[in-house]
């Protein structure tokens, strides 16, 4: 056993083990349920075009904005009805994964 791993039991129907739990499983990143009223950039690019407004209602489906990367053009979607509280990007600004782009109530 390395130095950093540290022996863990486990019970499971009715029996018993032995586990190592590892310097890579005590880093890794929490899990974080999705919040359904922020609406962020899935991949890196460029912001080309905002279809919509704070204070605007939006169906379900609707394009909200519209985002270049790698030369193409990915339109990202309501998900869901609702109103854009929110817009926390301008055409033209560069976005990196994950960055929150609209928050919706």
């Amino acid at each position: 056993m390395r130095e950093n791993e540290k022996l863990s039991q486990l019970a499971l129907e009715g029996g018993t083990y032995e586990t190592r739990l590892t310097r890579k499983f005590a880093l890794r990143k929490p899990y974080v349920k999705k919040d359904a009223q922020l609406i962020k950039a899935l991949i890196p690019g460029v912001i080309e075009r905002i279809d919509t407004a704070v204070g605007a209602k939006v169906r379900h489906g609707e394009i909200l904005i519209v985002q270049e990367a790698m030369k193409m053009h990915n339109r990202i979607r309501a998900p869901h009805d609702g109103r854009i509280k929110a817009v926390h990007v301008v055409a033209g600004e560069k976005v990196s994964k994950g960055q929150i782009l609209f928050e919706m109530e």
